[in-house]
């Protein structure tokens, strides 16, 4: 069976996508909310709610990316739903691993912020579209 970028399907994985990234914002705030401080480094907690924070926002901006595409959105949906996954991801895990007491990820969380900036120019032109 072959699939069409436009299809209902499409919509309902971003949309499904959003679901999983809420899901795990929330599970993430939980747990950097009641980590001990001896297991963080200094303004740890601080850098772990931005990415709680940026994996929030980025959620909701899935959902809207699956709700467009049901309304006839265009490539440049894709585009900002695959930015948002991948933006969201990068700049977490490069926020957190070092907080958290790991290596340093070089430039993993501001390429996972420019992915999201990326997302959010993408998700416009699909408007212009």
């Amino acid at each position: 069976m072959r699939v069409h970028l436009h299809d209902a399907g499409a919509g309902r994985a971003w949309f499904g996508a959003g679901a999983v990234m809420g899901l795990c914002a929330v599970a993430f705030a939980a747990v950097s909310a009641h980590l001990p401080e001896r297991m963080l480094h200094a303004g740890g907690r601080e850098a772990l709610r931005a990415a709680v924070q940026m994996l929030g926002w980025h959620a909701a901006a899935l959902l809207a990316c699956g709700l467009w595409l049901r309304q006839g959105g265009r490539i440049a949906v894709h585009l900002a739903g695959a930015c948002f996954v991948a933006g969201a991801v990068c700049f977490t895990v490069g926020v957190a691993v070092p907080v958290l007491g790991g290596p340093h990820l070089g430039i993993l969380a501001p390429t996972g912020g420019s992915l999201l900036m990326l997302g959010w120019a993408s998700l416009a032109v699909s408007a212009l579209l």
